[in-house]
């Protein structure tokens, strides 16, 4: 059902930042105030009607029986340049609420995967995205 709402580049790259958003089950205004930062600061907004967007997200999330899969759907139609750069998006999003699950890990690492960064850089991005979010909550460097 997904690939009948996601066929754009701008769209893959909405929902995937829907997605790592939701994996832990939670959408809440600060996370989708941080998502729609992030589409308007990329310069999709125009292409894209956000609401509409998350409708479409919420419509068919429960029926993503195979997340590797879909997540190679939406890596596809991005076809990113800047593969490390589209991680730490994901990861800052993921990290946007101060928490860091088994699930939210897995996702990540899925991620990682299909855009075939090597684990030492992995690393060193999570490190950095943990590192940032503190020093962005605690004010403390």
């Amino acid at each position: 059902m997904y690939k009948s709402y996601v066929t754009t580049q701008e769209e893959a790259l909405c929902h995937l930042f829907f997605h790592c958003c939701l994996k832990d089950g939670v959408f809440d205004d600060p996370e989708l105030d941080l998502v729609s930062a992030k589409i308007v600061a990329l310069g999709l907004k125009p292409a894209l009607n956000i609401k509409e967007e998350v409708i479409h997200y919420t419509t068919y999330k429960p029926e993503i029986i195979e997340e590797g899969a879909y997540l190679q759907h939406l890596i596809q139609l991005i076809n990113p340049v800047n593969d490390l750069a589209l991680y730490s998006y994901c990861l800052e999003l993921v990290l946007s609420d101060s928490s860091f699950d088994v699930t939210e890990e897995i996702l990540t690492d899925k991620i990682a995967g299909i855009l075939n960064i090597e684990e030492h850089d992995r690393q060193i991005i999570k490190k950095l995205m943990a590192q940032r979010k503190v020093v962005e909550t605690d004010k403390l460097f």
